[in-house]
């Protein structure tokens, strides 16, 4: 039996947020992939990690529309593997990714993996060159029949369900070109689908080592793949552990970690790192106010961690060359804690490339 505290320090060890310096290829969290949204995405949350961005190139990472259809970084050379861990695994999986593009697919009578085959082989012959998505998306909206294709609103215009549209670059061999907004789509140079994807990668298994203690509904919730299907593959040398008296899994090989697991670092995490992704926010966050503060609906802060504990919000402020650090603790900081803010808010802002102009705590 386990209680929350241990849980997060077990986390905060398996994705190596206490480690000062590490390479892309040891760097763990790469293995689930790392999401790239807003300004301190992907790169950041690798720097968090020791790893050394500044010279990090499309040579070393891939971006790809991944889980929840959102970018996520991987490493090149696992490119591969990750394309077979991502797959749905049957048409009730992908029916649950791509929302409510299933519906009218179901009713003419098409297969959803089928489907997202379709939109992958028209994808594949569209992007033959660097293509920006909002060309591909029309070009796909001319030869794609009505069950595929939606009336947007804000363009007054058709285009295909989004969802389909993402899930299904992946499936035609198409990255997302690093730092391009709009984002330009490309093929990946020498792409073969991996056989299987291993347990390194194997999304189910990634998320319990990374994440876990888990439920079924935890990793469901994070894939946005029904329960049923996550219990199908569920892996047979997870084991039960009781957190503050719930139910959970693990990876057997990973019991003595959790039992062991102690955590005393600082950092600033991006709003979308992968710490705060984890589905049970209740433990990541037991105060629904705070809670509330930490995941809004748009505009989400990132979030100080300190000593095992998310102990408030932080958010960037830039005036032209100024750039300011917000941060709104959630209990009063020791001067050591503090200081160590103001650290992690200087590496900030050197990955920004820009002078820190002070860290402003909030009373």
């Amino acid at each position: 039996m386990v209680d929350r505290r241990q849980v997060l320090a077990f986390r905060v060890r398996a994705q190596q947020l206490d480690r000062a310096q590490g390479s892309l290829a040891d760097t763990a969290v790469l293995d689930i992939g790392v999401q790239d949204t807003g300004p301190d995405g992907g790169r950041w949350a690798l720097a968090t990690r020791g790893v050394d961005v500044t010279s990090l190139t499309g040579d070393d990472v891939v971006m790809l529309w991944t889980v929840r259809g959102a970018p996520h970084l991987y490493r090149r050379a696992d490119v591969g593997a990750v394309a077979t861990a991502v797959e749905p695994s049957s048409d009730a999986d992908a029916g649950k990714r791509i929302y409510d593009a299933a519906k009218p697919l179901k009713a003419a009578g098409i297969g959803i993996v089928a489907a997202l085959d379709e939109v992958a082989a028209r994808m594949r012959e569209i992007v033959r060159t660097p293509t920006v998505k909002g060309e591909v998306s029309g070009r796909l909206a001319e030869v794609m029949p009505e069950p595929y294709l939606r009336h947007c609103r804000p363009c007054d215009a058709i285009h295909l369900y989004e969802m389909p549209f993402r899930l299904a670059a992946v499936r035609a061999g198409l990255e997302l070109r690093l730092d391009t907004s709009p984002p330009v789509l490309e093929r990946i140079r020498g792409f073969h689908p991996a056989a299987a994807p291993g347990d390194r990668f194997e999304l189910i298994r990634a998320y319990l080592r990374l994440l876990g203690p888990a439920t079924p509904k935890h990793v469901a919730d994070y894939l946005d793949a029904p329960v049923k299907e996550v219990k199908a593959r569920w892996p047979g040398d997870a084991v039960e552990v009781s957190v503050d008296g719930e139910t959970r899994w693990l990876l057997a090989a990973d019991e003595a970690a959790l039992a062991s697991a102690d955590a005393t670092t600082t950092r600033l995490l991006g709003p979308f790192d992968l710490f705060l992704q984890a589905k049970d926010r209740a433990t990541l966050v037991p105060d629904a106010a705070r809670a509330k503060e930490l995941w809004p609906v748009l505009g989400r802060p990132g979030a100080v961690l300190a000593d095992g504990e998310l102990a408030g919000t932080w958010r960037p402020r830039k005036s032209g060359r100024s750039f300011t650090v917000a941060v709104q603790p959630w209990r009063k900081l020791t001067g050591s804690t503090r200081d160590a803010v103001v650290a992690e808010a200087e590496r900030l802002a050197a990955y920004r490339g820009v002078p820190l102009a002070g860290v402003d705590f909030a009373a």
